[in-house]
C-alpha cells in the first residue's frame, strides 16, 4: 500500500495544486481521454480544486460507451441462439440495446456468462465441445492483446467451436477526429496511461506536432492526474506542443511489443462506427482473413441490423467533451445506473456514471 498511497499523498497533492495556480495565467480546457482518469477525477474532487481557468473535459476513452448500438444487438441476438454459451466482461451485460440488454437475455433464457478473461472463454470451448463459445471482444489496445491471444490460441488447437464479437477501437485516431472537429475545445489531452503501456506514446508524437496540442500520457491516482495536468499547463503557457510522459513507471515510448505483435498478426485497422459519434477512420480492428472462421458476426450472419438512439440522450455529446453529463435533460430522472439510456450512464468507467456516483447534479 505504501507503493500505492505515495500517489494519494495530501500533500503532494497541495503541492501540485500550487504549482498548477502559479503557472496558469488564461483559460485551458483539458481532455482527460480515459474514463477510469474521468472517476477518479470526480471522486477525488479534482476539478472542484483546481484554478477555474481549468476546465477538464471527458473523452470517448470508455470503450464500453462507444461500442455501437448495433454490437450490442447483434450480441444479444447471438446469445439468444441455441446451443450458445455466450461469454462477457461484467460491464456489458447491462449496457442497452435497442430494446434490453444481454442480462434481460439471460433472464429469458439464454447462456449468458460473465468472465474475466477470454481466455476463460477459450477454456468453455475446450470444456463444452458441442457448444458454441461466443466472447464479446470490446476494448480499446489494452485488450486487444488477450483478445488476440485467444483466438491465436483456438486456430493453433484447431477448436471450430470459439468465436470472437470483436468491437476493438483505436485511441489515437479518436484524438485526431475530435481536433479536426469544427466544435473542437480541447487544448491538451491526458493520454490514457493503461493504453500506452501497450502501445507506447510514439503514435502520439505526429499528433501532437499536426495539431499543436501538448499529450501527457497519465496514470489514474490524484497525484499521477495532477502531475499530468501541471505538465500540460507549462506547455500551453509556454506555447509548446509535444508528448511529455508522466506515467514512467508503466508507460515507455516503445510499449510492448510482445503485446503489438500479436495484435497484428490476428487483426487489421479497418474504419469503425463509434456509438454515439459516428464513423471514424482507420479506428477499429477485425480479424485478419486467416482468422475469420473466429468471427462470430460472420458465423452467425448478424452483421445487418439496423438500430436508433434514443433521441433526449446526449451521451455522443458528453463522448467528445462538448457537454458534462448534468447537462443532459434525462441525466438522473429518466436515465439512472438502474434504468440507463445510454452506455455511459451502466459502464464502470462511463462519465454518465460517475457524475451520478459522485452526486454532481448541478452543472457548474
Amino acid at each position: 500500500m505504501k507503493y500505492i498511497d505515495e500517489y494519494r499523498n495530501p500533500e503532494l497533492v497541495r503541492e501540485l495544486l500550487e504549482q498548477i495556480r502559479r503557472t496558469v495565467s488564461r483559460p485551458w480546457v483539458i481532455m482527460e481521454i480515459c474514463g477510469g482518469q474521468t472517476h477518479s477525477i470526480l471522486k477525488n474532487g479534482i476539478d472542484q480544486m483546481l484554478p477555474k481557468e481549468i476546465e477538464l473535459v471527458h473523452g470517448p476513452g470508455c470503450p464500453v460507451c462507444v461500442t455501437p448500438l448495433e454490437l450490442i444487438d447483434q450480441a444479444i441476438a447471438i446469445a439468444k441462439k441455441e446451443n450458445v454459451i455466450f461469454t462477457s466482461f461484467g460491464d456489458m451485460l447491462r449496457v442497452p440495446g435497442s430494446h434490453s440488454d444481454l442480462f434481460q437475455a439471460r433472464s429469458e433464457g439464454a447462456d449468458v456468462r460473465m468472465v474475466y478473461s477470454p481466455l476463460e472463454a477459450l477454456n468453455l470451448a475446450r470444456q463444452h465441445p458441442d457448444k458454441e463459445v461466443v466472447f464479446f471482444a470490446v476494448g480499446f489496445e489494452t485488450t486487444a492483446p488477450g483478445n488476440a491471444m485467444a483466438v491465436f490460441q483456438a486456430h493453433k488447437e484447431g477448436l471450430k467451436n470459439f468465436s470472437e464479437l470483436v468491437s476493438h477501437v483505436l485511441v489515437p485516431p479518436a484524438m485526431e477526429a475530435l481536433l479536426q472537429s469544427p466544435q473542437n475545445r480541447v487544448n491538451a489531452y491526458l493520454a490514457a496511461g493503461h493504453v500506452c503501456a501497450v502501445m507506447g506514446w510514439w503514435e502520439y508524437e505526429p499528433i501532437a506536432e499536426k495539431y499543436k496540442v501538448p499529450i501527457v500520457p497519465t496514470g489514474f491516482e490524484p497525484v499521477d492526474i495532477l502531475k499530468g495536468i501541471l505538465a500540460a499547463v507549462r506547455q500551453l503557457e509556454k506555447g509548446e506542443h509535444f508528448v511529455e510522459n508522466q506515467y514512467g513507471r508503466a508507460v515507455t515510448r516503445d510499449g510492448n511489443k510482445a503485446a503489438q505483435e500479436i495484435v497484428n498478426r490476428v487483426f487489421e485497422v479497418i474504419d469503425r462506427k463509434w456509438r454515439g459519434i459516428g464513423t471514424i477512420p482507420k479506428s477499429g480492428l477485425k480479424l485478419r482473413k486467416e482468422f475469420r472462421d473466429y468471427d462470430a458476426a460472420l458465423k452467425f450472419s448478424v452483421g445487418d441490423l439496423q438500430t436508433e438512439e434514443p433521441a433526449i440522450c446526449i451521451s455522443g455529446l458528453i463522448l467528445q467533451g462538448l457537454k458534462k453529463p448534468n447537462e443532459c435533460p434525462a441525466f438522473g430522472k429518466q436515465c439512472t445506473p438502474r434504468t440507463p439510456l445510454g452506455a455511459t450512464m451502466v459502464s464502470s468507467e462511463g462519465a454518465c456514471a460517475a457524475y451520478y456516483r459522485y452526486h454532481r447534479f448541478k452543472t457548474e
